[in-house]
């Protein structure tokens, strides 16, 4: 699953009563412009009987905080002072926070959606671009298609436009874990909606999805190539238009795209509120605003991109931010990041997404593109009655003002400054599940070791600055999206510094190594049933009233560490994805996307600014990596050995 929101430690590092919402700005109702789920139907057929998000007692989540604070603490003193903090909040402010989240929840269906959306995305104003976006790299286009980038772009658009169609009529089977069905509200901010950049320092995101739609009529996509848009029919007379059809609209779009087009696509990728300044300029057009409703309503997009990725490492970095070619951020100018579901086809015919994260989670995206990547093998190129003309794609071509066309350049240059600050490291094991799970470890487990190790290593004797994140989906609860995973542990740090202990056996190492992955487990478990620490306090800190004093607990340095993410860890898992990630979430930290689902490797991308040591904390996973493997595998001999005697 992919992560849940990039900037919690910002949650907890800001003042207790700072507003989330501005007047004139954010529509109070914005989420109810997208059409709730039909009762009754196949995909919403659990909706109403979900559990509610529960509040943790008080309790259980300062014993479970007082835990994770054990490994980050500097010292002796830092660890007693902050416990004497959590004592205090513990008999003061705390209990009376806590009957305030209490009554917020009985008076919310979900106590914590509009600050989740609010603090979380909608009001972060850096770029979404490597900061929030992120992307799935796709394989190849099955060798009984068409090869061409055209054909790989009108597969994938009839393939999504089918599963859309699924959706609409409600048949799409319910996503469900062996403890029961999974929310699926948030699959509303799929399709036929956009983010918008607020005026006054707060997004939202707007739908034109209309109530009773199946899917067949009145539906369009937006492609862009070479900087131009192009608005292009998917429909005629109630039917979705054949695969050969939409592989005529790409051909006419490559051809009919040369020149040089204005790259206002890249003011998607600024500064929250520079965007919104911008976009209040380009709005004042009329026809600007007509082409920015055709690109908000579609469907979706589609960026054909001029570059031709083949490695593991230009495939990522296109998709997340696209390339700079001459100091122009060419990739960037040729989307819009808005967005939820963009899909990028580079001239090569590989392909991938780009998700905008702010409504709706990885895991929804993930099945999406992964049903629609099977359902390719099976589409046939149809045809079209030759009575009927082939449509023609409408270009969408902006009426570009000077103002505009100075915020362009100004955004190219904070576009290339962010994509040539970034680094990104690429690493496949000789070892997958297949392996792992002889030795009855949780792979997922396996991998978060690794990577303790590994950053254990990487900092050498240096004091750790901040905790692991890893995503936890609390969809099992009705509009669940996530809660963090704090995988430091005691036990995990004891079983890292083991392994380069040369006075610890082979035996012993094991014996702590199941202990940090039992931990880990248990852990996990916690967050998805909605028992973690960090929503929890997340929402007793939002009770703090202005002109209250802010409890002593929330300003702790051993506390504020804690939540510092300097590794922001996820999973998701797709046979069709070669390649995904997204950004770190500090300017110290690392993003580790994982994959532990193939038999025979692990996957890890890592993401980091260029003044980090990216290539050396690869360098260590790869290492620890095969450090855990030899340790099992030599403890596998080491028995055979015993038993032989």
């Amino acid at each position: 699953m992919l992560r849940g929101s990039r900037r919690l430690t910002q949650l907890l590092h800001r003042p207790a009563f700072m507003s989330t919402r501005k007047l004139g700005s954010q529509p109070p109702d914005w989420k109810a412009a997208a059409p709730e789920p039909l009762p009754g139907t196949t995909t919403f057929a659990a909706q109403a009987s979900l559990p509610l998000l529960p509040v943790p007692e008080l309790e259980n989540t300062l014993s479970r905080l007082k835990d994770t604070l054990k490994p980050i603490a500097w010292s002796k003193d830092e660890l007693a002072a902050v416990d004497a903090k959590i004592a205090e909040f513990r008999t003061g402010k705390g209990p009376e926070l806590h009957e305030r989240l209490l009554e917020r929840s009985k008076q919310h269906k979900h106590w914590l959606e509009e600050w989740w959306d609010n603090t979380g995305y909608l009001g972060y104003r850096d770029s979404v671009v490597v900061n929030v976006s992120y992307y799935y790299g796709f394989d190849g286009q099955p060798s009984t298609k068409p090869q061409s980038a055209a054909a790989r772009a009108a597969y994938l658009t009839r393939a999504t436009l089918l599963f859309r169609r699924q959706y609409k009529r409600g048949l799409l089977e319910p996503e469900a874990t062996k403890d029961g069905p999974l929310c699926m509200d948030t699959y509303r901010w799929m399709f036929d909606c956009c983010r918008v950049p607020g005026p006054e320092g707060l997004d939202w995101s707007i739908s034109y999805a209309k109530p009773g739609d199946t899917g067949d009529e009145g539906h369009h996509i937006v492609v862009f190539r070479n900087n131009r848009a192009w608005k292009v029919p998917t429909e005629r007379s109630g039917e979705i238009v054949s695969t050969y059809e939409l592989s005529q609209q790409m051909k006419y779009i490559y051809e009919n795209s040369e020149g040089e087009y204005p790259g206002v696509g890249v003011l998607t990728a600024s500064n929250r509120d520079v965007w919104a300044k911008d976009y209040a300029e380009l709005a004042s057009s009329p026809h600007n605003a007509a082409i920015l409703q055709a690109i908000q309503s579609a469907a979706f997009t589609i960026s054909l991109d001029s570059s031709a990725p083949l490695s593991p490492v230009h495939h990522s970095r296109a998709l997340w931010h696209g390339d700079v070619v001459d100091g122009v951020p060419v990739g960037l100018q040729n989307r819009w990041v808005d967005k939820p579901v963009q899909y990028i086809v580079f001239d090569n015919g590989v392909a991938g997404l780009m998700g905008e994260h702010s409504a709706m989670d990885g895991t929804p995206t993930a099945r999406l593109a992964d049903e629609v990547l099977r359902s390719i093998a099976q589409l046939h190129p149809g045809r079209y009655d030759r009575e009927d003309k082939l449509m023609t794609p409408i270009p969408l071509d902006w009426e570009v003002s000077p103002v505009t066309q100075r915020a362009i350049e100004v955004a190219n240059g904070a576009a290339r400054e962010l994509v040539e600050g970034q680094e990104l490291g690429f690493h496949l094991t000789k070892y997958g599940k297949r392996v792992i799970k002889t030795y009855g470890v949780s792979p997922d487990s396996w991998a978060q070791m690794v990577v303790q190790l590994a950053y254990r290593r990487l900092l050498g004797g240096a004091p750790r600055t901040g905790g692991t994140y890893e995503a936890a989906s609390t969809r099992r609860f009705f509009k669940g999206r996530t809660e963090a995973i704090r995988v430091v542990s005691s036990e995990s740090d004891a079983w890292a510094a083991s392994m380069d202990d040369p006075d610890v056996s082979r035996k012993e190492r094991k014996q702590l190594f199941d202990a940090a992955v039992a931990k880990h487990g248990t852990v996990a478990r916690a967050a998805g049933m909605g028992q973690g620490v960090d929503r929890h306090l997340f929402g007793l800190k939002k009770l703090v009233k202005e002109g209250e004093e802010v409890p002593a607990l929330f300003t702790d340095p051993v506390f504020l560490r804690s939540s510092n993410w300097v590794l922001s860890t996820s999973a998701v898992f797709s046979k069709h994805f070669p390649v995904y990630g997204w950004g770190e979430v500090v300017p110290d930290g690392f993003g580790v996307a994982y994959m532990t689902g193939f038999e025979d490797h692990l996957q890890f991308t890592v993401t980091s600014r260029k003044e980090s040591p990216n290539a050396q904390f690869v360098a260590e996973i790869a290492r620890a990596a095969e450090d855990l493997h030899a340790l099992h595998t030599r403890l596998v001999s080491d028995s055979a050995t015993k038993n032989r005697l």
